[in-house]
């Protein structure tokens, strides 16, 4: 059982292309790496439905977004304690 879970934050345009990407990689893989197969479906039912990825337009310009202040101690992986 794995223990370790990442949050990961994604413009839409990041998204799309993570998709796209993922399900090239299925494309790519063979009857015999059905490990490989069923792990890349897990991540893919994490994301937005095909509907919604469709929707996401790469051509559009993306604002950058300002960087959110912590209150508290950085309670990421790796982070000293």
């Amino acid at each position: 059982m794995e223990s370790i879970n990442y949050h990961l934050e994604l413009t839409p345009a990041q998204l799309k292309i993570t998709h796209t990407a993922l399900r090239s990689l299925l494309d790519d893989f063979g009857h015999d790496e059905r490990a490989i197969e069923e792990l890349i479906h897990e991540v893919l039912a994490k994301l937005p439905d095909e509907h919604a990825i469709r929707a996401i337009q790469l051509d559009r310009p993306v604002e950058p977004q300002a960087a959110e202040p912590t209150d508290g101690p950085d309670d990421s992986p790796g982070a000293a304690a």
